[in-house]
């Protein structure tokens, strides 16, 4: 084999090097998917088996079929126009025009994953937040009524539409009791405080514009501007508050101009979509970590998180590196559900398999493993957020409740026959807080002085021995 042919070789083996290790990450990917739909066809299977039973047998199956949901936002849209339409319209081709726009409104409730609940006559009603739970439904839905505004908006345009058609919107925000109807096909059946009151804001709002109460307003006062539109009063609720809703924040918004979403919004969206990513992870650690890991369990997680979100802040660092670093953290000792000496790698594994399927970038992706990799011991970080994650996962080392963190190390270890007699462990934890160094000036500021009240309490322990 000549030299030219040793390189074409040498290319082809990278090549399809690359395009395995490419293949590998889909494959993890689509298991996770599949995990995802089988749960969920799964609950819907059973689901429907209730339904097919024959009918309502006993108010115990009853209870089955219903939902309490506790956070959940529901779209009232009511268009009007049919009292202006005159003889000498086109009825029929403007009920077509009304199909259409039902159908756009259709795609979308998909898009921002809502579920629709039903469409009579000339209103049209969506949730989010139902049958799944989530933290974005509020943002969800308005965006959503966002987008169907801005549609109609350019349907007016169009001949026959300007002088019809119009719509209103009413948003609200709080608990409802969902019950599940139909056998091939579930549908939802909403009920309670939550569906009335959004029906009174889309009645209380003037044509073009959409109405959100109070209780929607707190939770997307950050993503949209809002002008205040008075009180509502409400039958044993007293006087609710509305707001109508202008556009999204200039300062988030492609060209500032309030009408589309830019990669700032994006930020803010998945730092509240992190709740729902959080309580997966944390679930899966809850149940699948092994016993005899008393250090690194989920608490463990929780005071990471929580650190690097401090130290982060503290540090001047923006929302873009909060996110990468919390979701780090979140992942950064998962990897010990599939092995403990190499957990950061597995860590990452977990970590593309999940993000993906919450809009992470590549780029992001690999950032956050960047950062997971950077707690491998002995730490070498070389930015200043690889400096914040290492400060955070080691943040106990200068805490009040060292000790009996250490003891729960120790007994991890112990278990898994890493570490002989308490003595010698001591001995280890000298020498390895003494060599240890705080990265960033919070940490050095806030944990420093007791780090070092720590050695001489371990080294008194030991002479005490």
């Amino acid at each position: 084999m000549d030299e030219r042919q040793d390189r074409d070789l040498s290319k082809r083996i990278a090549r399809l090097v690359k395009q395995n290790k490419e293949l590998h990450q889909q494959v993890r990917q689509l298991n996770v998917i599949n995990d995802r739909l089988a749960k969920q066809v799964e609950n819907y299977r059973q689901m429907t088996e209730r339904l097919n039973t024959g009918g309502r047998q006993v108010a115990e199956d009853d209870q089955e079929n219903i939902l309490k949901v506790k956070t959940a936002t529901v779209l009232y849209a009511e268009i009007g126009g049919f009292g202006k339409l005159k003889e000498q319209m086109d009825t029929r081709s403007m009920m077509d025009d009304l199909d259409s726009l039902f159908l756009k409104f259709d795609s979308i409730v998909k898009k921002y994953k809502l579920e629709k609940i039903k469409t009579i006559g000339d209103s049209f009603m969506c949730a989010g937040g139902v049958p799944v739970k989530n933290s974005t439904n509020p943002i969800d839905v308005v965006m959503a009524a966002w987008d169907m505004h801005h549609y109609l908006e350019k349907l007016k345009k169009k001949s026959g539409w300007n002088s019809v058609w119009d719509m209103r919107i009413g948003i609200h925000t709080g608990p409802l009791t969902a019950t599940a109807n139909g056998k091939r096909k579930i549908s939802w059946e909403l009920k309670g405080d939550t569906v009335n009151i959004a029906s009174r804001l889309g009645s209380s709002c003037i044509p073009g514009k959409v109405n959100i109460s109070a209780n929607t307003y707190e939770l997307v006062k950050e993503f949209f501007n809002c002008e205040y539109n008075g009180k509502i009063p409400i039958k044993y609720l007293g006087n609710l508050g509305m707001y109508y809703v202008q556009g999204i924040v200039p300062e988030i918004s492609l060209d500032g101009l309030g009408v589309l979403p830019d990669w700032k919004f994006d930020i803010k969206f998945k730092l509240v979509q992190f709740n729902d990513l959080q309580e997966i992870i944390l679930d899966r650690l809850e149940k699948e970590l092994p016993d005899y890991l008393y250090y690194h369990n989920v608490k463990h997680t929780i005071d990471v998180v929580t650190e690097v979100e401090l130290i982060g802040w503290a540090e001047g660092v923006g929302e873009h590196e909060v996110l990468l670093l919390k979701t780090a953290a979140l992942f950064h000792d998962s990897g010990h559900i599939r092995g403990y000496d190499d957990h950061e790698y597995f860590g990452c594994e977990l970590a593309r398999e999940y993000l993906p399927g919450y809009n992470f970038s590549p780029g992001q992706i690999e950032q956050v493993c960047s950062l997971i990799m950077a707690t491998k011991m002995p730490p070498s970080p070389e930015n200043l957020l690889e400096k914040i994650m290492c400060d955070s996962d080691l943040d106990y080392l200068g805490r009040s409740d060292f000790m009996p963190i250490s003891n729960s190390l120790y007994e991890e270890l112990r278990r898994q026959d890493k570490i002989g007699s308490l003595s010698e462990w001591n001995r280890l934890q000298i020498k390895f807080i003494s060599g240890h160094q705080y990265y960033t000036e919070t940490a050095q500021n806030l944990r420093e002085v007791n780090k070092q009240k720590q050695i001489e309490r371990i080294k008194g322990m030991i002479s005490g021995n």
